[in-house]
């Protein structure tokens, strides 16, 4: 495909990611006013837990994307890529729709969780054929490119989507991420129709769960990036509560992580197509630092700004190269490498989430998440170690 319509394509994809980081990370924002409203005589008696038990909503979610990431990536493996695309763009608007409308908390979580069904697999479709327009060698730069969007919603689209539910309410937020997704799919539908690739084979998807590398490098995902989550999911009650700083600033605090995400992800993606291992390394390395920085320094306002950009650079420096690694792991089986990867990050949503939210029912304070963060980060490096030594084994004895 020629520059000119390349990148209308490109941008077409990474405008449903914008969706995608708008419906998962605007919860984060509002957990407070979720809270008030579906769980309203449990807030009014003691608002902390009734904020912990909302947070379950960002877990529904985050199961969601683990259950559809290899289910829809075996279904759909014969589906060229652009009209798998354009289906999942459709169960977007449907399950984020739900998400607006449902009455109750339980109907909620529901929703949330078929609104993740489609997410990874849109991510793996999405970067791999962003990564075929590219050219070979590419999957890095193909799958940051798709991930800009998400850096896009951070910086921008989630501080304003926050301020919207804060004052119209969140149900109301959620109707625009809506919108935001049938423009995404509008725009695929104009642009992309061309940039296919072919699917694959059910068997070759299949038989890639058997590698134990993609095993291992999907665990180190979903245990490493639960660091991330554990300190970013419960944001809004950490900066207003524990630093002090009024409800307003909390879109400003996600500002901050949202650039964080942007400048990890750019350099990410070019190091990922050279040094994947490498990258991961320095990346879990970066985010011990980063969440140990939110947990010491969080209850001041610049520690917690400088916390928040650093939490989302290493993490978004990180993303292409696991995914690269994971699809490296699977040959003839890419789309099921790279849903895996989102679905092995959003194991980390739900794991983060879920300890987030255990750590403060216990009583241990908004901070605690983030401590609970650098253990994450530890065992992240740790089984990324664990894989350079099982690679280089691997390789001395295909050469001998």
């Amino acid at each position: 495909m020629d520059a000119p319509r390349r990148w209308p394509a490109l941008l077409a994809l990474a405008l449903g990611s914008v969706g995608i980081g708008l419906t998962e990370f605007v919860p984060a924002g509002l957990l407070p006013q979720i809270a008030q409203d579906v769980l309203g005589a449990e807030y009014t008696q003691e608002p902390s837990r009734a904020v912990a038990h909302a947070g379950w909503m960002i877990t529904a979610y985050a199961l969601g994307v683990v259950v559809g990431a290899p289910l829809i990536a075996v279904v759909t493996a014969r589906v060229r890529r652009n009209r798998l695309v354009i289906g999942l763009l459709v169960l977007f608007v449907l399950g984020t729709i739900g998400s607006a409308v449902a009455p109750t908390f339980e109907l909620v979580l529901v929703a949330r969780f078929v609104a993740g069904l489609p997410h990874g697999a849109y991510f793996g479709a999405a970067g791999l054929l962003a990564a075929s327009m590219m050219g070979p060698g590419t999957e890095g730069r193909g799958f940051a490119i798709v991930l800009s969007g998400l850096t896009v919603a951070n910086v921008a689209g989630v501080p304003l989507i926050t301020l919207l539910g804060q004052n119209a309410g969140w149900r109301v937020a959620y109707v625009v991420i809506a919108g935001v997704f049938v423009l995404a799919l509008i725009a695929v539908a104009a642009t992309a129709s061309k940039a296919s690739t072919a699917g694959g084979s059910p068997a070759a998807e299949l038989h890639a769960l058997g590698r134990p590398q993609v095993w291992l490098v999907a665990v180190t995902a979903a245990l490493g990036f639960s660091g991330f989550f554990a300190a970013t999911s419960y944001i809004a009650p950490m900066t207003t509560t524990v630093t002090g700083l009024p409800q307003t600033a909390v879109a400003w605090v996600l500002v901050a992580v949202g650039l964080g995400m942007t400048a990890g992800n750019v350099v990410g993606g070019w190091y990922a197509d050279r040094q994947p291992q490498r990258a991961m390394l320095l990346g879990f390395t970066g985010m011990i630092f980063a969440t140990a920085f939110v947990w010491l320094a969080g209850s001041q306002p610049v520690g917690l700004f400088v916390g928040a950009f650093l939490v989302g650079a290493t993490t978004l420096f990180l993303a292409p190269a696991l995914q690269a690694r994971l699809i490296a792991a699977a040959p003839g089986a890419q789309l099921m490498g790279a849903a895996l990867n989102q679905s092995a990050t959003n194991v980390a949503n739900s794991l983060g989430a879920a300890v987030g939210s255990v750590v403060i029912g216990a009583g241990l304070g908004y901070r605690a998440p983030a401590a609970a963060g650098v253990a994450f980060g530890v065992i992240g490096l740790a089984l990324t170690a664990v894989g350079v030594v099982v690679n280089r084994r691997t390789h001395d004895m295909a050469a001998t």
